[in-house]
């Protein structure tokens, strides 16, 4: 038999790779939750007893300025750091940069890593999130799809409202990965004042119409899927398939070809089974991406990536501005835009790009590219090679 090949599914899964160069964050966390009876969205439409997850790391200092806040990628949650209990596997995604003396120094910094609205996981006993999946209060039903649209600057709102109740007075700084990365950006724009620094990573200040095409990849097995039901689903057998296959997707545009070619070469899924004699026979990348995608399906929601996914669609950070060169003058944070090599949903030439507008509208811009053969993931992998110029950027 050959041994198989982990598989590292999307960012969730990350976790193993990334902490297995440092020592986790000798801390127990724990999972926290901010509630708000009522929250209002950008579009002006109002969400009853609205209820979102956080962690924090280290300690806030007396004048409430020391502050980091974490926004989360696509697929994950709060958990960016430490461990639950000793006997977790892994700490949470980020840990290899968060803890004393480490990038973001919990020595120095009270970092703050908070859920979003409509968290894709809402299945997931750590994830605590309003969304689709959530019961209105009105009818004692899921939501479904008469949740009202949101938006990244919504998420942004929402943390401001988190940060506000913990009594802090400023940003040291804001920063994500992905989803994470755009949020970052939304900061900067809604909150100029608040927000001394930002480290974007893998993200741009808009989403361009190549991640738009992925993002519609990424949603259509989901409304392909008869289960579906137009979101009328609960309570009833969901659409599974059609959110495997949308994890699978999202999953193959997040890595690298260098990835696939070390991971699976062209091995047969099963010793055994020569794909040549039939046509059920896979080969081992179609067996891992269909185990991965199966194995993240159990604690997603399938509305919640629908929401989610527009809500990324959505955002430029020119909405509410009269132009896009309007909304960065408007921005008074130090920005560092870090960006992965091989990356194909937010390439390295589109931040770079971005970088240059900043540069030449007189922001006080530097860009940074790491080098990884896991695409879109090695802002998440590779976050160590920027680990120097993360702690020089907080320092300035």
């Amino acid at each position: 038999m050959r041994r198989p090949v982990r598989f590292m599914a999307l960012w969730w899964s990350v976790f193993l790779v990334i902490t297995s160069t440092a020592l986790a964050l000798e801390q127990i966390v724990e999972k926290k939750v901010f509630e708000l009876p009522e929250f209002t969205l950008v579009s002006g439409q109002k969400i009853p007893q609205v209820k979102v997850g956080y962690e924090t790391y280290g300690k806030m200092a007396p004048t409430g300025d020391n502050v980091i806040l974490i926004c989360h990628f696509y697929s994950g949650n709060s958990h960016a750091a430490g461990k639950y209990a000793p006997d977790d596997p892994a700490p949470g995604y980020w840990d290899v940069i968060i803890g004393p003396g480490k990038p973001l120094d919990t020595d120095k910094y009270f970092i703050v890593s908070s859920d979003t609205l409509c968290n894709l996981n809402p299945k997931h006993p750590k994830v605590v999130t309003t969304g689709p999946a959530s019961v209105n209060p009105a009818t004692g039903k899921p939501y479904g799809m008469s949740f009202p649209v949101v938006t990244i600057q919504d998420f942004v709102n929402l943390q401001y409202k988190l940060l506000q109740s913990l009594g802090v007075k400023k940003l040291k700084a804001v920063t994500g990965a992905s989803m994470g990365g755009l949020q970052t950006f939304q900061w900067i724009v809604s909150y100029p004042d608040f927000v001394e620094k930002a480290i974007p990573v893998i993200a741009t200040p808009r989403v361009h119409p190549w991640l738009l095409g992925w993002g519609k990849l990424w949603a259509d097995p989901i409304k392909l899927d008869p289960k579906w039901n137009n979101g009328d689903y609960y309570g009833k057998a969901e659409p599974v398939d059609g959110v495997i296959y949308s994890l699978m997707l999202t999953t193959m545009s997040a890595q690298g070809f260098e990835w696939a070619e070390k991971s699976f070469e062209r091995k047969w899924a099963s010793a055994e089974k020569d794909p040549l004699k039939a046509m059920e026979n896979d080969f081992l990348v179609h067996d891992a991406l269909q185990k991965a995608g199966a194995a993240r399906a159990q604690t997603a929601d399938a509305n919640s990536i629908l929401y989610l996914n527009k809500a990324c669609a959505l955002f430029d950070i020119a909405n509410g501005f009269p132009s896009y060169e309007d909304a960065v003058k408007a921005i008074k944070a130090k920005v560092l835009m870090i960006s992965a090599n091989n990356d194909l949903l937010f390439p390295p030439e589109q931040v770079k790009e971005h970088a240059e507008i900043f540069k030449k509208l007189g922001k006080d811009v530097s860009y940074l590219e790491l080098k990884s053969p896991n695409g879109h993931l090695g802002g998440l992998t590779a976050i160590t090679q920027a680990s120097e110029a993360i702690s020089k950027f907080l320092a300035q």
